[in-house]
């Protein structure tokens, strides 16, 4: 019986037009190659491109985005930008930038110097697609096992073609551990933090709700139930708000793209509704102690119509947090889409066309 063929890794090379896309059309089969070499469990198509992307000055956030909808629209499976436009982090010189949740690196080829420079920008190269595919160098076994396993989800898997509900669940399940990674280094717990709008909304909306009465006696009727309700479609809200009115969610545009787009989409949805969660959880503590130490217990009692407790105090901070989310949601209506793709590690795509130039498939 005749060996099946190993799945199939595209990697596109998109440079910008000049020195950089002469670089990458030169890369093309070195970079094939090497990456053979050192993960022979899957074939290697490398494919280079022309392409400006985005207009200069840029950062490294707008070319990720730029650089990802290319690899959407073009359905590779992993991709690596080379710009001349020169990076920084803290005022030092980035040669490259990966973004694993995006499938998407950055090469920065003013920081590679002027000597040796093709073999310094193929190393360089081979270390993205590695943090790309899962981590940095296989130092060892379980490093090129993670990175195995990584290289053959991104492969076609003929599977792929189960619809809706169950494909989604079976994505879920089947890289879970993956998923998992992926909303780590989103950081969505700093969500919100990065929303100056939606967190002055959300202050706004719990100190108003503070020092109003009525806010007092609708948390002492409410009960646990329907707080908890409110809770979470406050939280609900504002995810669904962010999500929506920034356009996070991507459209899946082939069936190659499909799980990949499925994969973001669920990370890009569990980073939102953490980080929301966190501002939730934030503004309650901060909600807990302005009624301990503001809402006079005299008044308080008063207005609840018998002795107030910490019970009382408690129901008071969770209703409170929970308008103070929708306030936050509010909030984040008025950021530009840009600021709130940047606090949730999706950016805008953008750029033009041309035709690529192939390497010889390795492997």
């Amino acid at each position: 019986m005749a060996e099946l063929a190993p799945p199939v890794v595209v990697v596109g090379l998109v440079a910008a037009p000049g020195a950089a896309a002469d670089l990458a059309a030169a890369l093309c089969d070195d970079l094939a190659a090497e990456l053979s070499a050192q993960h022979p469990e899957v074939a290697w198509r490398v494919l280079a491109v022309e392409d400006g992307l985005v207009r200069p000055p840029a950062d490294d956030a707008e070319l990720v985005g730029a650089t990802r909808d290319r690899l959407l629209r073009e359905d590779w499976d992993l991709a690596v930008c080379l710009t001349d436009v020169p990076l920084e982090s803290d005022r030092r010189p980035v040669v490259g930038h990966a973004s694993p949740v995006h499938g998407v690196a950055v090469l920065s080829l003013p920081a590679l110097g002027a000597v040796a420079r093709r073999r310094r920008a193929l190393q360089t190269t081979v270390g993205l697609v590695q943090a790309l595919a899962g981590g940095g160098e296989p130092d060892d076994a379980d490093d090129r096992a993670a990175i195995s396993r990584r290289l053959r989800q991104l492969a076609v898997d003929p599977a792929d073609s189960t619809e809706g509900v169950r494909f989604t669940a079976r994505v879920l399940t089947g890289n879970l551990s993956m998923l998992v990674g992926m909303v780590r280094a989103n950081r969505p717990w700093r969500l919100a933090v990065r929303l100056s709008r939606a967190l002055t909304g959300a202050i706004a909306a719990g100190v108003f709700a503070l020092v109003t009465p009525d806010i007092w006696q609708l948390a002492d009727a409410f009960g646990a139930v329907r707080l908890t309700v409110v809770a979470v479609g406050s939280v609900v809200a504002t995810a669904v708000t962010l999500i929506v009115g920034a356009e996070l969610w991507e459209r899946v545009r082939s069936r190659r793209s499909r799980k990949q787009v499925t994969l973001f989409n669920l990370a890009t949805a569990a980073t939102v509704v953490i980080g929301v969660l966190s501002l939730h959880a934030a503004l309650f503590v901060l909600a807990l102690l302005g009624a301990l130490l503001l809402v006079v217990d005299p008044l308080f009692s008063e207005a609840l119509g018998h002795p107030a407790g910490l019970t009382d105090h408690l129901e008071l901070a969770w209703l409170i947090s929970s308008l103070a989310t929708v306030g936050g949601a509010l909030g984040a209506g008025l950021e530009s889409d840009e600021s709130v793709r940047e606090a949730a590690y999706t950016y805008r795509p953008g750029g033009d066309a041309a035709e690529p130039v192939e390497a010889q498939p390795a492997g």
